[in-house]
């Protein structure tokens, strides 16, 4: 049984490293904090133009779907971590799934179409999900799913929130607004939706830990005390060798949940995966030293990136609730 990404998907992830090698993104980044959306409305775009947001959506028409194809997702999804890319990336997926689920095909032919050509950005906010939307003021659409079972377009963004991460704006959606759906079947469609967010917010943190893990250790052949480069110093070794087991550790979790997309085993990447990048941060942060508390330095894109994305779509304990009542099974 092969336990690997096949060629294809291969070639996929890497058509994406090259995609955002060349379009600078910490540039994007610094741009989406600042609250100019251009640039990085821009990549979306591109993103959107190798299929990445279309790999949610069924096939074949009328949604212009390639999917659903969630290992792809994945692996695209490391790929965004890696680059650090700004913006609802996992909610504007989850959105797709929601409305491909939902049954009501009006409802999903007005949305789906525009968010997996690029040409829309949708944030989200679900019951189990937290009471937070990400980036709605960049967001075309801003869907709020009720308890009670009502699937809404928010009034409005709502105000927003301070955040760890400047390029991750928080607001709580104004209330009110069009009445898209209600019923059982948005509960279920929910549902479903959740473990996609959790799943690609999972995918996330493995290429924000791998990029600072890449970055930390070239800062620490350069850095140099005592006439020796500190890389070469056993304890900054150790602290190293543990980040990467963490995240070497995370990877499978990550690509089971993808192809088994059961919700425990999401949950459980989400946990190793987002623990994982956390360590790496601050890994990343002690090696660096002073340097690492400056804004001015890149290496921040990804330091403010790491928590956030650890506790959004289900935060450590509410994973490992999920997952403590199988042990006792």
């Amino acid at each position: 049984m092969r336990f690997l990404p096949t060629d294809e998907q291969s070639d996929f992830a890497r058509t994406l490293r090259a995609l955002l090698g060349a379009s600078d993104v910490p540039a994007v980044v610094r741009s989406w904090s600042a609250g100019a959306y251009g640039p990085g409305r821009a990549l979306w775009t591109r993103l959107a133009d190798t299929g990445l947001f279309a790999l949610a959506a069924p096939e074949p028409e009328p949604y212009g779907g390639l999917g659903p194809l969630p290992v792809e997702l994945a692996l695209g999804f490391v790929e965004l971590g890696r680059a650090a890319v700004p913006g609802p990336l996992a909610e504007t997926v989850a959105v797709v799934v929601l409305l491909s689920e939902l049954g009501d095909e009006a409802v999903a032919k007005r949305f789906v179409p525009g968010l997996v050509s690029g040409g829309a950005l949708a944030t989200l906010v679900l019951p189990d999900g937290g009471p937070y939307a990400v980036d709605a003021g960049a967001a075309d659409h801003v869907f709020v799913v009720s308890a009670a079972g009502e699937l809404r377009l928010a009034a409005g963004p709502g105000a927003e929130l301070a955040s760890l991460d400047p390029a991750r704006r928080l607001s709580r959606p104004a209330a009110g607004g069009e009445l898209l759906a209600a019923g059982p079947h948005v509960t279920a469609a929910a549902a479903t939706a959740l473990p996609w967010a959790r799943l690609l917010t999972a995918a996330q943190s493995l290429g924000v830990g791998e990029a600072l893990l890449a970055r930390t250790v070239e800062y620490t052949k350069q850095r140099t005390q005592f006439g020796a480069a500190i890389g070469s110093f056993q304890a900054v070794k150790h602290r190293l060798a543990d980040t990467l087991i963490g995240l070497e550790f995370a990877r499978p979790l990550v690509w089971a949940a993808a192809v088994s997309l059961v919700p425990w085993e999401i949950a459980a990447a989400k946990v190793a995966a987002g623990e994982a990048a956390y360590r790496a941060a601050r890994t990343a942060l002690q090696l660096h030293g002073a340097v690492g508390y400056t804004e001015e330095l890149t290496l921040s894109l990804w330091l403010r990136k790491a928590r956030p994305l650890r506790d959004t779509w289900g935060t450590p304990s509410t994973c490992r609730a999920e997952i403590l009542p199988r042990g006792a099974a």
